[in-house]
């Protein structure tokens, strides 16, 4: 039976600001966007009509860096950061989450990652992954990452490749750069990505060797990711330098964000997004993700294990807030950073946008204070006013 959604009267960020609209949705996609809409299928169709009027209707939020399947370990085997669950995920509004494996990719692997994003993907969401972690040579589950990346399914690039840090196992430039050069051309060869997620650590080497690949080797600063940019002002500044030559950033959010730069030196999100607006930076070169589940570790300067924190889902639309409220960017700016941008360097073509022929992930956030109130997900309301609505497998139990 066919599951029809109209949502009427809705403030609709595409996530251009298209004013007050309808929404209707049709089997799990967006049909129309329009003003009055009306479906008509003779009585023979229920129709779920959700009065929408002084909400948002924002595209469902993409988290484009999340250890789904656990992270951490840095402080050993107790540190080891627990498993995403489909509650965190869709009551922050996530309704595509893109897992990857960090430092440890002995503990876990990509069979156990792929597991865990069928998983998710079995209770609601949509989901992806990395193939490799932190290490190089890149770990895959098939015997190369270009068959990874061209003949599974979910795997739409590798990730999250360490460089600049104590715990990176110093890939060289000509190891690195033939991780990108595999990535570029099964991406081509897949109609997918590619894409090279790259840690980035505390080292003064910042983003030393992606800058070279983008300028001594014919691969483009699009085939690059790099994440955690925020991390300290140094790297943010090697950040937008590049984000100038057109590479996409990510910033890693933060649920304690005042502590995170008081405390640590971070770059608060929502200030580095407008400095690079301010410099005329594109505002398509910009994502932030959560590092969701990863372990936020601390050390002292001779990397020494200091304590450990988790990385939370709920830092997307924190991050976002604040750019609104802290700092005046209009919201259908601040919002690409979780949605259309992440879809377009991610090349997930009907993710991102409230458009005809775009996946129903719709998320209806409060005008004034930006509370997140429901969340539509491959066309099914898992939150509503509030209340989950579909529970993970044993969310229950």
């Amino acid at each position: 039976m066919a599951m029809v959604t109209l949502i009427r009267g809705a403030k609709v960020y595409q996530p251009e600001n298209a004013g007050v609209k309808d929404i209707l949705v049709l089997n799990g996609t967006i049909a129309a966007v329009g003003d009055r809409l009306k479906a008509d299928f003779g009585g023979c169709v229920e129709i779920e009509e959700i009065n929408a009027e002084g909400m948002a209707a924002v595209p469902g939020f993409i988290d484009s860096h999340e250890h789904i399947m656990g992270g951490g370990g840095e402080g050993g085997f107790h540190t080891r950061t627990p498993e995403a669950n489909l509650k965190d995920l869709i009551m922050n509004g996530i309704t595509t989450v893109v897992g990857c494996i960090g430092t440890d990719s002995v503990g876990r692997d990509m069979a156990g990652l792929l597991s865990k994003a069928h998983a998710l993907d079995n209770e609601g969401i949509t989901t992806y992954v990395y193939a490799g972690a932190y290490r190089v040579p890149v770990k895959t589950l098939t015997d190369s990452l270009m068959k990874d990346i061209m003949m599974l399914d979910k795997v739409i690039g590798v990730g999250e490749v360490a460089i600049s840090d104590h715990r990176s196992s110093q890939p060289t430039f000509e190891e690195f750069a033939r991780i990108a050069a595999d990535a570029r051309v099964a991406g081509m060869l897949s109609g997918k990505a590619g894409i090279v997620n790259v840690h980035l650590g505390d080292s003064l080497r910042y983003m030393d060797l992606i800058d070279r690949v983008i300028h001594e080797t014919e691969i483009p600063a699009s085939q690059f990711l790099p994440t955690h940019v925020n991390r300290n002002a140094g790297l943010f500044d090697a950040g937008v330098e590049l984000a100038k030559e057109g590479l996409t950033i990510d910033f890693s959010g933060n649920e304690d964000i005042d502590f995170w730069e008081t405390i640590c030196d971070e770059v608060r999100v929502c200030k580095g997004i407008r400095r690079m607006l301010d410099l005329g930076i594109s505002s398509d070169r910009f994502t932030i993700s959560s590092d969701g589940q990863g372990s936020l570790p601390v050390f002292n300067e001779q990397g020494e294990f200091q304590g450990i924190g988790i990385g939370k889902a709920s830092s997307l639309l924190k991050e976002v807030r604040e750019c609104v409220q802290k700092e005046g960017i209009p919201l259908e700016i601040a919002i690409k950073a979780i949605t259309s941008n992440v879809a377009s360097v991610l090349k997930l073509g009907t993710k991102g946008r409230l458009k005809p022929g775009f996946d129903a992930d719709i998320c209806l956030l409060t005008q004034d204070t930006l509370e997140l109130k429901s969340v539509m997900a491959k066309g099914k309301f898992v939150v509503k006013d509030g209340e989950q609505q579909v529970f993970g497998t044993f969310e229950r139990v």
